[in-house]
């Protein structure tokens, strides 16, 4: 292999993984954002109240004077917008330093432009979130396009790790090279298929529950508001082409409409374990697919307790980041276990 080719894939290895790092910090930042109500800290995008810094209170009364200056909240508000921005730079020098390598066999060039692309999103739905005033259905999104960017950058990263493994081992050691860089299987899984679309359900009615500020809707645990089934309007909570209100903060939805919401995200978290289970005890045999989702269980218990001590203790800020933190380790981990089936053990 040329060195510069190895140099190049060195190089992506680290960005990747630094990438895979930063993405996590940002999806912690703007839960902390949503969570102290600084969302709409800036009433405009992509500056806040017209500036790249937080402005004093004169220009801010004089760009927006219905929208009084909160310090604290714009800075906080801009904090997650710089560190995205620098997270979309580095998405942006993956794809250039991978340029030169789109042709070479093994290399994730389209994994790469689904990154570049799924980022540009997620910068038109930051936008968005603060214009339609934290619409439920785009701070939905905007979660679940946070998650789709750390699964990318970990799935790039792994592909460059194994590319470049797969490079500095051939050929002279074609013969010899380990089970885990063969070819990844191309057999479609209903349990995986299962496994994952409930984890992707989850996640979008824990962002559905948090944009519509649904946390403590039921009080208590396992029962909710002292009933097994309690008062709920499905209907309304789950209405998703409701008109765009004039602003989402601390959310619009009546009492039922929010217990709706609180208690499927309950029901889907309870679907999630059993599928997780399931998954658990046909590959517990097999050592890499089987240890990567013992630790997928492990991260969805964690997260169950996280949840329900948030319920118990009334939603505190540092519970509730722990909670989204969670999420992050439970996405990262089913995504490892997703590699483990495709590129090491899917000859057994």
């Amino acid at each position: 292999m040329p060195h510069s080719t190895e140099r190049r894939l060195q190089w992506l290895k680290y960005i990747t993984l630094a990438g895979t790092a930063l993405t996590a910090l940002v999806i912690l930042v703007g839960a902390w954002t949503r969570l102290v109500d600084a969302g709409l800290g800036c009433p405009d995008w992509p500056g806040c109240y017209g500036r790249l810094l937080v402005p004093d209170n004169e220009h801010a009364a004089l760009r927006h004077p219905d929208v009084p200056l909160e310090p604290f909240k714009a800075w906080v508000e801009m904090a997650h917008r710089y560190v995205a921005s620098f997270l979309g730079l580095i998405v942006l020098s993956v794809v250039a330093i991978g340029w030169s390598l789109r042709k070479s066999s093994g290399y994730p060039w389209k994994v790469s432009l689904a990154l570049l692309v799924v980022i540009l999103l997620q910068g038109a739905f930051g936008a968005f979130t603060v214009t339609l005033k934290l619409w439920p259905q785009v701070v939905t999104l905007h979660l679940l396009g946070g998650l789709s960017v750390l699964t990318l950058f970990f799935w790039v990263h792994m592909r460059i790790r194994l590319s470049l493994t797969r490079h500095l081992t051939t050929p002279s050691n074609a013969i010899s090279s380990p089970k885990s860089y063969v070819s990844p299987t191309s057999s479609m899984n209903l349990l995986w298929v299962i496994g994952v679309s409930a984890l992707i359900l989850q996640l979008a009615l824990g962002g559905w529950v948090t944009s519509n500020y649904s946390g403590i809707a039921c009080q208590g645990f396992p029962t909710c508001n002292t009933q097994w089934w309690p008062e709920m309007d499905i209907s309304e909570g789950f209405h998703l082409t409701q008109t765009v209100g004039p602003n989402y903060l601390h959310g619009q939805l009546h009492a039922d409409a929010r217990t709706a919401i609180h208690m499927m995200h309950r029901l889907g978290a309870l679907l999630l374990g059993i599928a997780l289970l399931v998954l658990w005890w046909r590959y517990r045999t097999t050592v890499s697919v089987g240890r990567a989702l013992t630790l997928v269980v492990m991260a969805y218990v964690i997260q169950v307790i996280l949840g329900v001590a948030n319920v118990l203790l009334w939603l505190p800020l540092w519970l509730a980041l722990l909670h989204t933190a969670g999420a992050v380790a439970l996405t990262i981990s089913m995504g490892w276990a997703v590699w483990c089936w495709r590129y090491q053990d899917n000859t057994d």
